[in-house]
Protein backbone atom coordinates (compact mmCIF):
# COMPACT_ATOMS: atom_id res chain seq x y z
CA UNK A 1 0.00 0.00 0.00
CA UNK A 2 1.64 3.48 -1.08
CA UNK A 3 0.25 7.10 -0.60
CA UNK A 4 -1.48 7.23 -3.91
CA UNK A 5 -4.40 4.24 -2.63
CA UNK A 6 -7.53 5.22 -2.29
CA UNK A 7 -9.54 3.41 0.57
CA UNK A 8 -12.95 3.47 2.75
CA UNK A 9 -10.99 3.19 5.96
CA UNK A 10 -9.53 6.19 7.19
CA UNK A 11 -6.39 6.68 9.53
CA UNK A 12 -7.40 6.71 13.08
CA UNK A 13 -4.52 9.44 13.79
CA UNK A 14 -7.20 11.98 11.26
CA UNK A 15 -10.01 10.54 12.56
CA UNK A 16 -9.28 11.23 16.50
CA UNK A 17 -8.01 14.90 15.07
CA UNK A 18 -11.35 15.46 12.98
CA UNK A 19 -13.46 14.38 16.03
CA UNK A 20 -12.03 16.65 18.09
CA UNK A 21 -12.49 19.11 15.90
CA UNK A 22 -15.96 18.87 15.18
CA UNK A 23 -17.13 18.84 19.12
CA UNK A 24 -14.53 22.62 19.27
CA UNK A 25 -16.70 23.88 16.01
CA UNK A 26 -19.75 22.66 16.87
CA UNK A 27 -19.06 24.73 20.49
CA UNK A 28 -18.71 28.38 18.28
CA UNK A 29 -20.57 27.74 15.32
CA UNK A 30 -24.18 25.98 17.03
CA UNK A 31 -25.98 29.44 16.83
CA UNK A 32 -25.79 29.40 12.95
CA UNK A 33 -28.87 27.97 11.31
CA UNK A 34 -26.13 27.08 8.31
CA UNK A 35 -24.19 24.70 10.46
CA UNK A 36 -27.05 22.38 10.42
CA UNK A 37 -26.31 22.07 6.69
CA UNK A 38 -22.41 21.65 7.45
CA UNK A 39 -23.27 18.42 10.06
CA UNK A 40 -25.71 17.03 7.60
CA UNK A 41 -22.45 17.49 4.86
CA UNK A 42 -20.15 15.63 7.13
CA UNK A 43 -23.14 13.20 8.12
CA UNK A 44 -23.33 12.04 4.45
CA UNK A 45 -18.82 12.71 3.77
CA UNK A 46 -18.46 10.07 7.03
CA UNK A 47 -20.69 7.44 5.56
CA UNK A 48 -18.79 7.15 2.27
CA UNK A 49 -15.30 6.84 4.20
CA UNK A 50 -16.53 3.37 6.00
CA UNK A 51 -18.81 5.11 8.66
CA UNK A 52 -22.64 4.04 7.96
CA UNK A 53 -23.46 1.59 10.06
CA UNK A 54 -22.08 3.80 13.16
CA UNK A 55 -23.96 7.13 11.79
CA UNK A 56 -26.80 5.20 11.15
CA UNK A 57 -26.57 3.76 14.80
CA UNK A 58 -26.79 6.90 16.41
CA UNK A 59 -29.71 8.82 14.48
CA UNK A 60 -32.23 7.64 16.88
CA UNK A 61 -30.25 8.60 19.85
CA UNK A 62 -29.55 12.39 18.72
CA UNK A 63 -33.29 13.02 17.23
CA UNK A 64 -34.38 12.26 20.92
CA UNK A 65 -31.98 13.81 23.05
CA UNK A 66 -30.91 16.63 20.77
CA UNK A 67 -34.83 17.24 19.94
CA UNK A 68 -36.30 17.06 22.96
CA UNK A 69 -33.14 19.88 24.81
CA UNK A 70 -33.77 21.44 21.23
CA UNK A 71 -37.57 21.70 21.99
CA UNK A 72 -36.87 22.49 25.64
CA UNK A 73 -34.78 25.59 24.68
CA UNK A 74 -37.25 27.04 22.66
CA UNK A 75 -39.98 26.65 25.28
CA UNK A 76 -37.82 28.00 27.64
CA UNK A 77 -36.64 31.55 26.17
CA UNK A 78 -39.24 31.55 23.05
CA UNK A 79 -36.31 31.61 20.63
CA UNK A 80 -35.84 29.26 17.58
CA UNK A 81 -32.79 30.51 17.01
CA UNK A 82 -31.60 28.82 20.77
CA UNK A 83 -33.25 25.40 20.33
CA UNK A 84 -31.53 25.24 15.97
CA UNK A 85 -27.81 25.74 18.36
CA UNK A 86 -28.75 23.56 21.21
CA UNK A 87 -29.80 20.88 18.41
CA UNK A 88 -26.47 21.39 16.84
CA UNK A 89 -24.38 21.41 19.50
CA UNK A 90 -25.88 17.49 20.35
CA UNK A 91 -25.28 16.98 16.71
CA UNK A 92 -21.76 17.55 16.43
CA UNK A 93 -21.09 15.64 19.63
CA UNK A 94 -23.29 12.67 18.34
CA UNK A 95 -21.64 12.67 14.87
CA UNK A 96 -18.05 12.92 16.85
CA UNK A 97 -18.95 9.59 18.63
CA UNK A 98 -20.29 8.04 15.98
CA UNK A 99 -16.96 8.55 13.49
CA UNK A 100 -14.86 7.50 16.70
CA UNK A 101 -16.66 4.88 17.89
CA UNK A 102 -15.95 3.51 13.97
CA UNK A 103 -12.10 3.26 14.55
CA UNK A 104 -10.76 -0.37 16.17
CA UNK A 105 -9.13 0.60 19.68
CA UNK A 106 -5.61 -1.56 18.22
CA UNK A 107 -5.73 0.58 15.04
CA UNK A 108 -5.64 3.51 17.50
CA UNK A 109 -3.18 2.49 19.65
CA UNK A 110 -0.57 1.21 16.81
CA UNK A 111 -0.67 4.41 15.00
CA UNK A 112 -0.19 6.19 18.65
CA UNK A 113 2.37 3.84 18.58
CA UNK A 114 3.89 4.38 15.36
CA UNK A 115 4.58 7.94 16.47
CA UNK A 116 6.41 7.06 19.62
CA UNK A 117 3.41 8.34 21.76
CA UNK A 118 3.79 7.59 25.79
CA UNK A 119 3.04 3.72 26.20
CA UNK A 120 1.51 5.09 29.26
CA UNK A 121 -1.01 7.37 27.29
CA UNK A 122 -1.68 4.63 24.67
CA UNK A 123 -2.21 1.90 27.33
CA UNK A 124 -4.91 4.57 28.90
CA UNK A 125 -6.69 4.93 25.41
CA UNK A 126 -6.63 1.49 24.68
CA UNK A 127 -8.22 0.58 28.15
CA UNK A 128 -11.01 3.44 28.22
CA UNK A 129 -12.43 2.86 24.74
CA UNK A 130 -12.45 -0.80 25.26
CA UNK A 131 -14.83 -0.60 28.63
CA UNK A 132 -17.93 0.92 27.38
CA UNK A 133 -18.10 -2.61 25.21
CA UNK A 134 -16.92 -4.81 28.21
CA UNK A 135 -19.72 -2.94 30.69
CA UNK A 136 -22.46 -3.05 28.04
CA UNK A 137 -21.66 -7.15 27.53
CA UNK A 138 -21.11 -7.73 31.67
CA UNK A 139 -24.41 -5.94 32.09
CA UNK A 140 -26.46 -7.86 30.00
CA UNK A 141 -24.66 -11.04 31.57
CA UNK A 142 -25.80 -9.91 34.98
CA UNK A 143 -29.41 -9.07 33.60
CA UNK A 144 -29.42 -12.63 32.17
CA UNK A 145 -28.08 -13.92 35.50
CA UNK A 146 -30.97 -12.48 37.20
CA UNK A 147 -33.82 -13.23 34.76
CA UNK A 148 -32.49 -16.83 35.33
CA UNK A 149 -32.87 -16.81 39.12
CA UNK A 150 -36.22 -14.75 38.71
CA UNK A 151 -34.76 -11.78 40.81
CA UNK A 152 -37.11 -9.55 40.24
CA UNK A 153 -37.47 -5.67 39.10
CA UNK A 154 -34.63 -3.35 39.36
CA UNK A 155 -37.11 -0.45 40.34
CA UNK A 156 -37.21 -2.41 43.88
CA UNK A 157 -33.77 -0.76 45.73
CA UNK A 158 -33.12 -4.00 47.56
CA UNK A 159 -33.16 -6.08 44.45
CA UNK A 160 -31.04 -3.11 42.31
CA UNK A 161 -28.22 -3.32 45.06
CA UNK A 162 -27.99 -7.08 45.76
CA UNK A 163 -28.95 -8.72 42.66
CA UNK A 164 -27.38 -6.18 40.14
CA UNK A 165 -25.62 -3.70 41.27
CA UNK A 166 -23.00 -6.11 43.57
CA UNK A 167 -22.78 -8.98 40.79
CA UNK A 168 -21.63 -6.13 38.49
CA UNK A 169 -19.10 -4.61 40.43
CA UNK A 170 -17.42 -7.79 41.46
CA UNK A 171 -17.39 -8.77 37.41
CA UNK A 172 -15.58 -5.66 36.82
CA UNK A 173 -13.09 -5.95 39.63
CA UNK A 174 -12.22 -9.43 38.78
CA UNK A 175 -11.89 -7.89 34.87
CA UNK A 176 -9.47 -5.69 36.17
CA UNK A 177 -7.34 -7.84 37.64
CA UNK A 178 -7.24 -10.11 34.74
CA UNK A 179 -6.52 -7.04 32.71
CA UNK A 180 -3.74 -5.98 34.90
CA UNK A 181 -1.81 -9.81 35.14
CA UNK A 182 -2.65 -10.08 31.65
CA UNK A 183 -0.21 -6.45 31.35
CA UNK A 184 2.59 -8.11 33.10
CA UNK A 185 2.98 -11.68 31.28
CA UNK A 186 2.91 -9.32 28.14
CA UNK A 187 6.18 -7.62 29.55
CA UNK A 188 4.56 -4.44 29.11
CA UNK A 189 6.34 -1.37 30.83
CA UNK A 190 6.09 2.41 31.14
CA UNK A 191 9.63 2.81 30.63
CA UNK A 192 11.53 3.86 27.87
CA UNK A 193 12.43 0.94 25.54
CA UNK A 194 12.58 -0.16 21.90
CA UNK A 195 9.47 -1.83 20.41
CA UNK A 196 8.32 -2.55 17.33
CA UNK A 197 4.71 -1.94 15.06
CA UNK A 198 3.24 -4.99 14.32
CA UNK A 199 1.40 -3.55 11.65
CA UNK A 200 1.61 0.21 10.71
CA UNK A 201 -1.42 2.47 9.92
CA UNK A 202 0.15 4.52 6.60
CA UNK A 203 -1.28 7.82 5.92
CA UNK A 204 -3.08 7.25 2.09
CA UNK A 205 -4.09 9.90 -0.39
CA UNK A 206 -7.73 8.98 0.99
CA UNK A 207 -7.30 10.21 4.63
CA UNK A 208 -5.71 13.93 3.15
CA UNK A 209 -9.09 14.21 1.15
CA UNK A 210 -11.24 13.26 4.05
CA UNK A 211 -9.46 16.24 5.82
CA UNK A 212 -9.02 18.69 3.73
CA UNK A 213 -13.01 18.43 2.45
CA UNK A 214 -14.13 18.94 6.18
CA UNK A 215 -12.19 21.83 6.22
CA UNK A 216 -13.07 23.58 3.11
CA UNK A 217 -16.41 22.90 4.05
CA UNK A 218 -15.88 24.57 8.08
CA UNK A 219 -14.00 27.27 5.91
CA UNK A 220 -16.78 28.00 3.61
CA UNK A 221 -18.96 27.92 6.14
CA UNK A 222 -17.26 30.79 8.30
CA UNK A 223 -17.01 33.23 5.28
CA UNK A 224 -20.49 32.53 4.02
Amino acid sequence: MNFFTLRAKINPLFIFITTIFLVIFGLFMAKERKYSYFLLGCFIWFMLFGCRKKCLKVIPSFLLVGGSFGFISYLVYQNFDLGIAMFNRFGSIFLAAALGLSVEPVDLVRNLSALKVSRGLTLGIIIATSFPFVLKTEIKRVREAMKTRGSGSLFIPKIFYRAFLVPLVTRIVNISDTLSLSIETRGFSLKKRDFTVYKKEIICLSDLIFVIVIGLGAIFLVTL
